[in-house]
């Protein structure tokens, strides 16, 4: 993997890791699009880093929250920030069974089937549209409506189903405050992020003797500042129900790769 294939990934996982357009989709439709010797398979290391950028500039964008969770928490005390934590917790348990259990099942899906990937893109876009037209309300996220948004998460494991589009989409459908459903979907994943990337490196499957250093560190920095940007960002489209351009995006993307994988 030369610089600007690492550069061009992290830029990627950066920006789709939060913007509801399926990070998972659209590096599936890059590989098909280069060709998947242009993605080294050196690339087990390079996701875990990619991953480790993007939580990375979640907790620096939420950072005021999560000391306020982590101050609650040592305070032993039962109000809505214990509370939270607890929620996170019950919304992870559907996303860890899957990851668990369904890992070979899941990966299944993950073989260059552009037609399938326009599919869930069609079905992330349709989520977005009806979310976008939701009333915007001052309801929190209750402890049924994290279990729910849990299973949205599992399923948006599924490449092309976006994990904040669907997360953040379930949220508001089920009613929630729209700042308060993307504070959820953002934090909600960052502990999932940190087991995977601790099982992936407890498992032994990464190797460093092939890595080239700077190109993992450009590709890190490029998915660092790129996550804080959309981050930031999509908090205030949330807030400002701007989801339907996403929508119109996705669904475009998605009939076009259907048409691809089809005729292809």
């Amino acid at each position: 993997m030369d610089v600007i294939d690492a550069i061009i990934l992290g830029v990627i996982q950066g920006f789709t890791e939060f913007l509801p357009v399926s990070s998972s989709g659209h590096l599936e439709l890059g590989k098909a699009i280069l060709g998947d010797t242009s993605v080294a398979e050196e690339s087990l290391l390079f996701t875990v880093v990619l991953h480790f950028a993007t939580a990375l500039s979640t907790i620096v964008v939420f950072r005021k929250d999560i000391i306020e969770i982590v101050t609650a928490l040592f305070k032993f005390t039962w109000n809505e920030e214990t509370q939270f934590v607890v929620k996170i917790i019950a919304s992870m348990i559907p996303a860890v069974v899957v990851g668990l259990f369904f890992e070979e099942q899941l990966e299944a899906f993950f073989g260059g089937n552009v037609a399938f990937v326009g599919a869930m893109l069609l079905v992330t876009a349709v989520l977005l549209w009806f979310a976008d037209r939701a009333k915007n309300t001052g309801k929190p996220v209750t402890f049924k409506d994290a279990v729910i948004i849990g299973v949205s998460q599992a399923v948006a494991m599924l490449p092309g189903i976006s994990r904040s589009g669907a997360t953040i989409s379930t949220s508001v459908l089920l009613g929630n405050d729209k700042s308060k459903a993307a504070r959820f979907s953002f934090l909600m994943v960052v502990p999932l992020i940190f087991g995977k990337i601790a099982k992936d490196l407890l498992g032994g499957e990464l190797t460093t003797e092939t890595t080239n250093f700077t190109t993992l560190g450009l590709g890190f920095i490029a998915a660092f500042i790129c996550g804080l940007v959309a981050c930031t960002w999509m908090i205030t489209l949330v807030k400002k129900s701007k989801l339907r351009y996403f929508a119109i995006y996705c669904a475009i993307v998605g009939v076009i790769a259907i048409g691809v994988g089809l005729y292809a």
